[in-house]
């Protein structure tokens, strides 16, 4: 199964309808999910806030904020991310990021920006506390019984006692175990000191390179560093990032790009060129095995995201290689991923 998705960054849009836009004519692609970056580097919309705003407004599409696990709370963005897949009913993800500038650092004034590999390390304890507090409310621990006047069963409510290098928790959590049981963890592989996290605690892994053969290698380090940790390296979907930029119409892609690959820019791998020959690149990179998908970011946000869906995406359904409709309504379903067991089912509080 092919596994499409797209940014809808637009740093200068402070208008909530604008992502509404985007993200609706995404939907209308029948992607698997949105995502809109955020980061504490530079003036900005919160990423979780705007897409808990899209959430009402949408009916199918995945939403996936970025939010940083470096200066922030673990308990409260678990809560947080939780609330989204509930308003959402069942749609939310949460892609990790890490804070690394000093002056990121000095907006909080808790404590001096940390080597790339100690932030990466600490968000893979933030992802592994967020699943224990996401499973510290059983399914069925809500009652609701007014005859007798008990919310909540409390011997399916689970302290997760956890402690972290620079956190610790008890728990539980303050919100409901979400719909997806967990939200679906996104997290971009690119660079070395992420790709253990990825492997570890990744649903989705992101991986930016400019030829199928890289991407392939790289995936293939994925599945095999999930293997080692216990995962089933199956339920780890990489999709290969690229910027496409396609204002070109439907000339040929530049030497270089289309189907001979895309290029190397400051802006990470950038495809130019026409939707016919983006599809074909996609068609070839994943019919080799390469990636089990793509997130594509557009260069012009309402052009390329509607060339992409009414071009690229539509011409992809035509032949066969992209569904035309969404077989399910949680982004787990998008994706093909099953439901997480909860880990604390059965046991006394």
């Amino acid at each position: 199964m092919l596994h499409l998705s797209a940014a809808v960054d637009q740093p200068s849009a402070h208008d909530a309808g604008s992502y509404v836009e985007l993200a609706r004519l995404a939907e209308h692609g029948v992607l698997d999910f949105v995502t809109l970056d955020d980061t504490f580097a530079r003036p900005g919309l919160d990423a979780l806030a705007v897409l808990s705003r899209v959430a009402p407004v949408t009916g199918r599409i995945g939403l996936v904020p970025t939010v940083t696990t470096t200066h922030t709370e673990p308990f409260h963005v678990q809560a947080a991310v939780a609330t989204l897949d509930w308003v959402s009913r069942g749609r939310a993800g949460w892609r990790l990021d890490v804070s690394t500038t000093e002056g990121e650092a000095r907006l909080f004034g808790r404590r001096h920006a940390a080597p790339a590999d100690a932030l990466w390390r600490e968000a893979g304890e933030v992802a592994d506390v967020a699943a224990k507090l996401w499973d510290s409310w059983e399914d069925d621990a809500e009652i609701r019984d007014e005859s007798t006047g008990r919310f909540i069963d409390r011997d399916k409510l689970h302290h997760v006692d956890f402690a972290g290098t620079e956190f610790s928790v008890r728990g539980p959590s303050i919100v409901p175990r979400p719909p997806q049981g967990h939200p679906v963890r996104v997290v971009d592989a690119s660079e070395g000191q992420a790709r253990d996290i990825a492997a570890r605690y990744a649903d989705v892994a992101l991986v930016r390179s400019v030829s199928a053969a890289q991407t392939r290698a790289v995936r293939n380090q994925l599945r095999a560093a999930a293997a080692r940790f216990g995962r089933d390296p199956d339920a780890l979907r990489v999709l290969a990032g690229l910027v496409v930029d396609l204002g070109d119409g439907e000339h040929a892609a530049e030497p270089g790009h289309g189907g001979g690959g895309p290029r190397q820019t400051a802006q990470g791998p950038l495809y130019r060129g026409g939707p016919v020959d983006l599809a074909d690149l996609i068609a070839s990179w994943h019919g080799e095995g390469a990636v089990d998908g793509f997130h594509l970011t557009p260069a012009e946000p309402r052009r390329d995201l509607e060339r992409l869906v009414n071009g690229t995406v539509a011409l992809l359904q035509h032949r066969g290689l992209f569904r035309t409709f969404y077989p399910g309504s949680t982004l787990r379903e998008h994706l093909g991923l099953a439901r997480p067991v909860n880990q604390y089912a059965g046991e006394a509080s």
